[in-house]
């Protein structure tokens, strides 16, 4: 493979806790992605509902919207090591609540809501914290480079755990998914242990009210920022299809198929971050977010139109690529950007812009389905989001124009950190 390709592994050489947060973040990951294929299939089986399944994004949004901007300023506030930790455990109390429920002789639906809730709660609250905790363990130069490998963690756990869980749900039972979701946590927990305490700056604001306008604000005066939010919340609303992936399998009369469907989306995430080295040597980020978000939605569109279950699973592949190519851009333009002290309140906003979507698509996937079919749902969705990345190309000049070498807060920030890694040396 050409060295250009190649992953860039400088963040992992140069930090240890850069390495524990990205051990931790793998096998915690790998668990979720089992329960992320369980709870909806458990809920198909209690159900029969594709509306219901599809409802797991309504009752996750409330919290997601909440938390989400307050997890930002507490982010901004706390220690940020020990959120992640006390969230992270939380989390694995809420797997074994789920490993109880399926473990009944009659195991009920709405815990499953319940939980779903939580769950959203607690991760609204801990990814700002993660986000911001990576400008200070990775160098400014290596921000690229740790998206890539933050995202190959991501994926690796989003293709071994749902593969695994297709296997696991159909010969073993749900029960076995969520108790291996719940060891994960416990594992992940030992990793986040050595991570060096993370306190709050020093100019850090209270977290309230007050702090999250503040972060609104700055978000509002950075065009290109609010562009990167507008691209992500529109092609996860209109082309997500993984609430009716279940339904999916069952008209193509390839139940067998489910758990690779769910895995497809993550590999191609993989691919891109395995051979990612060619992103730290594009400047024109803004451009490369809106493309690819472009071509997500036309592979998904073409996922509803083919009518071979192997077709389906080489586009929802190709489309988890050219999602991953988008996050790697929007990433890079946030962590290289945004001040340490306003870092988790935008953090925050981040999470609402590339979590809000799929939930939202998760209602609009399975109403659409119910309404017009399965595979109807899926085409049509990938052919709005092709038309509206196009309008919103149109619409964001200064997202389409931003470049990284000359952006006023890229320079800015750059000079910023180096002037602090002078007078730490």
């Amino acid at each position: 493979m050409p060295s250009a390709l190649l992953l860039d592994l400088a963040p992992w050489k140069a930090s240890a806790d850069f390495r524990r947060l990205w051990a931790s973040g793998l096998i915690s990951n790998f668990g979720s992605f089992l329960t992320f294929v369980a709870l909806p299939v458990q809920l198909k089986e209690l159900t029969g509902s594709a509306a219901a399944v599809g409802a797991i994004g309504a009752v996750e949004l409330v919290p997601l919207v909440v938390f989400g901007l307050y997890g930002g300023a507490l982010a901004d506030a706390l220690d940020k090591r020990r959120l992640i930790v006390w969230t992270e455990a939380g989390q694995g109390l809420l797997s074994a609540v789920l490993l109880i429920d399926a473990l009944l002789p009659r195991p009920a639906v709405w815990p499953l809501y319940v939980v779903a809730a939580l769950s959203s709660a607690l991760v609204s609250v801990q990814r700002p914290a993660l986000d911001s905790l990576l400008p200070r363990i990775v160098a400014h130069d290596h921000l690229p480079a740790a998206a890539s490998l933050n995202s190959l963690r991501w994926t690796v756990g989003g293709v071994a755990g749902p593969a695994l869980a297709g296997v696991v749900v159909a010969y073993a039972g749900l029960g076995w998914a969520y108790g291996a979701d719940l060891l994960t946590f416990a594992v992940s927990l030992v990793f986040m242990a050595g991570i060096a305490p993370s306190p709050a700056a020093h100019e850090a604001a209270k977290p309230d009210l007050r702090a999250v306008a503040e972060g609104a604000r700055y978000a509002w005066s950075r065009k290109e920022l609010l562009g990167t939010y507008a691209v992500d919340l529109a092609a996860m609303f209109l082309a997500m299809p993984l609430a009716v992936l279940p339904f999916l399998a069952d008209e193509l009369h390839a139940e067998w198929s489910l758990g690779l469907m769910y895995a497809s989306v993550p590999l191609g995430s993989l691919l891109v971050s395995l051979t990612s080295g060619w992103t730290s040597r594009v400047h024109r980020h803004g451009r490369m977010v809106v493309l690819s978000a472009a071509l997500w939605g036309l592979a998904v569109a073409g996922a509803g139109v083919v009518g071979d279950v192997w077709l389906v699973l080489l586009l929802l592949t190709v489309a988890g690529g050219c999602d991953m190519v988008s996050g790697v851009f929007r990433g890079a333009m946030w962590n290289q950007t945004i001040p340490d002290e306003l870092r988790g309140r935008l953090a925050g906003i981040e999470l609402l812009s590339y979590s809000v979507g799929p939930q939202l698509g998760q209602v609009r996937s399975g109403g659409v389905a119910a309404w017009a079919g399965v595979r109807a749902s899926v085409w049509s969705g990938g052919l709005l989001c092709v038309g509206a990345m196009g309008l919103l190309a149109v619409c964001l000049p200064g997202l389409m124009a931003y470049d990284a070498r000359t952006s006023e807060h890229a320079v800015r920030l750059r000079a910023r950190r180096a002037a602090a890694a002078s007078a730490r040396a």
